[in-house]
């Protein structure tokens, strides 16, 4: 017997603690907190505290560029993973997977563009 699709709120959650444990288990680093936020086709991420230690000396140290290189090539590094992630969780194809971060706040927000809607079922 197949079991019922999850709720929006499990889904939610249930990809907001597999990106946790993604980014500890890659990068050495756990996010404070990820929130995610399925709007129809589109899955919003937040990652709060993202910054590994190196690229927070960098940024202290006046080397925003290196920081922000070193962002980058994480982020590289991260998105098959991430959008892997997505896929297994959510059941439905990532198209395309939208990134950036502020060193300043060390706030991570990455938009997972889907083919369609996951299904979820109704919690009325």
């Amino acid at each position: 017997m197949a079991s019922a699709p999850p709720t929006k709120g499990q889904l939610e959650r249930s990809l907001s603690q597999k990106v946790q444990a993604l980014y500890r288990n890659q990068l050495g680093q756990q996010p404070t907190k990820v929130s995610c936020q399925l709007c129809d086709e589109k899955l919003i991420i937040i990652l709060e505290d993202s910054l590994t230690p190196p690229e927070q000396i960098l940024a202290q140290k006046g080397q925003a560029d290196l920081a922000e290189e070193v962002r980058t090539n994480l982020d590289d590094f991260m998105k098959p993973k991430l959008k892997s992630l997505v896929e297994e969780v959510s059941g439905v194809t990532v198209t395309d997977l939208l990134s950036d971060v502020t060193l300043e706040s060390g706030l991570t927000g990455i938009i997972a563009m889907l083919e369609k809607t996951p299904m979820v079922r109704s919690t009325s």
